[in-house]
Formats: C-alpha cells, structure tokens, sequence
C-alpha cells in the first residue's frame, strides 16, 4: 500500500517484506489549470485534455547530488541527463506535460549512488516562467522499480507566483536512504537557479 506523505513528513524507504529499496522511479505529475475555470484530471505534470482554452506548461524535473556538507556534487536535468556515476537517470524533458501518469520521471539505483553522496534532492522548474497557479494536482511519488509497485506519494499543494520548487529529498540513513516531503518554493527556470535554496531546504 502506497504511503501518502504531507509536507515536512519523513518516510523510511524499507520494504513491508523488510529491506530497503534498491531501484526508485521518482515520477512526477501535473495537470494545467484551464484558463476558463473549471479543471480535473489527476496528476503532478500531465495536461489536460483536449480543451482550447487550455495552457501547456513546460515544468522540469531536476536532480541535485549533495555531499554531507551541502555542496553540489552532480545535476541531472534535461541538458544532463545521467549523472557523471550513472546511478541517476532523467528518462527525458516533457515541454507540455500532456498526457496521463507520469509527465517526467527520474530513475536512482541507490545501490550504486557513490558514498560522497548523502543526499539526492529533487525540483521542478517552470521554464515557460508560469508560477504555481497555473498547475493543477501536482504529485511526485516513489515507485519501487523492482517490481512496478508505487511506495509512496506526496501532493504538491503550493500555489501562488512561484516559478519553482525543491519537491523532496532523499537522503542516507544508516544503511538505508530516507525521503521527506519539503515543498519549498522560490523562483529559477531551471534547476541551476535554484542550487542556493536547495542547498538552504536540504
């Protein structure tokens, strides 16, 4: 059973079967609000369908690799989209965020994240430069990619002119990793704008 996370909420990523995982999708959704009002669908990133009066949003996920002591070890985004180790993977930029599931999603073997790694930080950008109020049923969520299974999920509530956000953070935990839920909003294009507050949030 999927695990539903409030901002500022930690989880462990261990197995009901025990364990920790070992291979992570991290999958983001949205859905644009419809210029005329009204609006559904499901999601963080997907657009809405068919309807003129809608917008596409252009909203980019981003990976951050930190050492203990905060600093920047790696980025990958959509001009990078593995990490110098391979352990992090982008599976490709979505310019719309049509259609259903995940809009974006980036795939982490945490088996092979290099030890100076203690924390992988995740934010979602707005390219197209539209804030927070144009996005409709934001999500990021946790899959195990072992077998398919969704481990965790978080709602983005945040609206408002923010043009970015550091969603969560994954970070060491004993032998383990533990993600928590921040929701930290600010403002940047792209992920490179916004390395002082993830490094400020993480």
């Amino acid at each position: 059973m999927s695990i539903s996370l409030e901002k500022g909420q930690k989880v462990s990523l261990t197995k009901e079967s025990g364990g920790s995982l070992t291979k992570v999708k991290l999958g983001l959704g949205w859905d644009a609000v419809q210029a005329s009002g009204g609006g559904g669908g499901r999601g963080f990133f997907k657009r809405l369908a068919a309807a003129a009066t809608e917008k596409s949003i252009d909203l980019d996920a981003s990976a951050v690799l930190l050492d203990g002591s905060g600093q920047v070890l790696d980025i990958v985004w959509f001009s990078q989209l593995k990490s110098k180790d391979g352990s992090v993977q982008h599976t490709g930029d979505n310019l719309t965020g049509e259609g259903d599931g995940d809009d974006e999603s980036i795939l982490v073997d945490l088996t092979a994240v290099p030890a100076a790694v203690q924390t992988l930080a995740f934010t979602v950008t707005s390219y197209s430069n539209q804030g927070f109020n144009e996005v409709a049923n934001a999500f990021v969520r946790v899959v195990d990619e072992t077998n398919g299974s969704e481990f965790a999920r978080y709602e983005l509530t945040a609206t408002g002119p923010y043009s970015a956000m550091v969603i969560a953070k994954v970070a060491r935990e004993g032998s383990g990793w533990q993600m928590a839920a921040l929701g930290t909003t600010g403002q940047g294009k792209t992920v490179k704008d916004v390395l002082p507050l993830v490094q400020q949030t993480v």
